[in-house]
């Protein structure tokens, strides 16, 4: 019996134990027993630092096929083991990083992929190529309330998660957003999500903080231990976030943000929960809590695996950043031409 089938059999039996009756491999009641299994591994013993705590450190990546919301082929939460094969075989990422959409042969690419609107070719991304597998479960999404996975925004609240776009967008950088800019992405949280490539972040604990690096701009959340919030004048870009110890995991509460990682639209009265558990050797467990009544329905909530990695590589997002070069040039040369430029590019009225 492998392992993962011996965790799965635990959540099983969970299900079974609470409900009063065994289930199907799929369906609201193994999503329900999957989400509510315990966060630390059966039989594991959650190692502990010197100065007390329990060891969080190290690197870890989430890059992985599941994403935020869940796909509207995909009806539950958690997978079985069929179809994950299937869902990962046919995955468009997966199979664009195997053949380039079947343009690859004998030949390299000579860049005409590029004309289609594509910036990267797949030798340079690194998204994953396996579904995520969350306390033993193969997941669809990290969204796990709503049992819908999908993010509750209210009717027409839905807005850019990047902050609105200032003057033309032509004139200089400011009015370009902060991730055009490498100023943030927000790879580290809070919520912590995963992108095309750089799915990597470093954990470093001391007695009074926790640091949360990203390998993506190297964005990095010190967060200060059994402390109070900074005044609401204090906009940090990531939020404020004071962090304390609940037995053996870590919560940490964030407000007063500037913009949500993740791409999840927050409002400086928003909330956003996190917790950090170690699951087992390889993994720590997170989840997330996000509360905005100002934009969403209700709390949503979300569940990850973080995968334990050898180390992080270097970001140069700033250094090779042509891209905005390019698009302020771009809206000089209208202005010589003496013609409109617009949000949706550069064109002739």
């Amino acid at each position: 019996m492998t392992k993962l089938s011996a965790v799965s059999l635990v959540v099983v039996a969970m299900a079974i134990a609470t409900t009063g009756h065994a289930f199907a491999q799929t369906g609201p009641d193994v999503d329900k027993a999957a989400i509510a299994a315990p966060n630390v591994e059966p039989g594991y013993t959650v190692p502990r630092l010197a100065i007390g705590q329990p060891d969080l450190q190290g690197v870890w990546s989430n890059a992985s096929n599941t994403t935020m919301r869940r796909p509207p082929s995909m009806k539950n939460l958690v997978m079985s083991d069929a179809e994950n094969d299937h869902a990962r075989d046919t995955n468009p990422s997966n199979i664009r990083q195997k053949t380039d959409d079947n343009q690859t042969g004998e030949k390299l690419l000579d860049g005409k992929d590029l004309q289609s609107g594509r910036g990267y070719n797949a030798f340079w991304i690194d998204p994953g190529s396996s579904y995520s597998n969350v306390k033993g479960t193969w997941r669809t999404s990290w969204i796990v309330e709503p049992a819908n996975g999908q993010v509750p925004t209210k009717p027409g609240k839905a807005g850019n998660p990047y902050g609105p776009r200032l003057g033309n967008g032509y004139d200089n950088p400011e009015e370009r957003n902060l991730n055009e800019r490498c100023i943030i992405l927000g790879t580290s949280g809070p919520p912590i999500g995963n992108y095309l490539y750089n799915n990597n972040l470093r954990i470093v604990q001391s007695p009074n903080h926790v640091v949360i690096e990203s390998e993506m701009i190297h964005d990095a959340r010190i967060i200060p231990l059994n402390a109070k919030h900074q005044p609401k004048e204090m906009t940090p870009w990531m939020g404020d976030s004071v962090g304390w110890w609940e037995g053996d995991t870590l919560v940490v509460e964030t407000i007063n943000m500037t913009r949500g990682g993740s791409s999840v639209q927050i409002s400086p009265e928003g909330k956003i929960t996190e917790r950090f558990s170690r699951y087992n050797k390889d993994q720590v467990f997170y989840e997330f809590e996000v509360e905005d009544p100002s934009i969403y329905s209700q709390v949503w909530k979300g569940q990850m695996s973080l995968n334990a990695m050898t180390g992080m590589y270097e970001y140069a997002c700033h250094e090779g950043n042509h891209g905005l070069l390019g698009i302020l040039e771009g809206g000089r040369a209208a202005d010589r031409d003496g013609r409109n430029i617009s949000e949706d590019g550069d064109r002739e009225e």
